[in-house]
């Protein structure tokens, strides 16, 4: 009988680089609605960081600028 060779179970796959920190962003514009959109889902969800590739800090920027951004009808609370 041949030995057993341990192999990973978990696969590690390589992280999304947070697009904001690419290019340097400091502030997150809510008014930039077509940018802000890509980050939310066809329901109208904010995506989560795992999904979107950001890091924490404009993660939490991204999330302020969509909400500023519903508040004044620039993007849907919901889907259609």
């Amino acid at each position: 009988m041949p030995p057993r060779v341990k192999t990973s179970r978990f696969r590690r796959t390589r992280r999304k680089p947070c697009q904001f920190c690419i290019e340097r962003t400091d502030h997150i514009d809510y008014k930039a609605h077509q940018r802000l959109r890509r980050f939310t889902s066809d329901r109208g969800k904010i995506l989560p960081r795992k999904t979107s590739g950001n890091c924490a800090q404009h993660q939490r920027m991204l999330a302020h600028a969509i909400k500023r951004a519903r508040e004044i009808a620039l993007l849907p609370f919901v889907a259609e």
